[in-house]
């Protein structure tokens, strides 16, 4: 399993919300400073991660993601 963080900036005040529909995401929550939202994931493979964070990229309202992955 790998887990990974993606940092989302978004002016949208719910999308978090909307990151939590997303079937591989764990866990999302609002943020204050340089990013909006926080979406935790957790994917079987490493390629995984591209084809998440590009999923939330397709999501309206979202300006830029930052992904940090779980080094274990």
């Amino acid at each position: 399993m790998v887990r990974a963080i993606i940092l989302v900036k978004s002016p949208k005040k719910l999308i978090s919300a909307k990151l939590k529909k997303l079937t591989t995401v764990a866990d999302s929550f609002p943020t204050s400073g340089q990013f909006d939202a926080v979406a935790i994931i957790d994917v079987e493979q490493l390629i995984q991660i591209k084809e998440v964070t590009n999923e939330i990229q397709k999501i309206s309202g979202v300006e830029r993601t930052e992904t940090m992955v779980e080094v274990q």
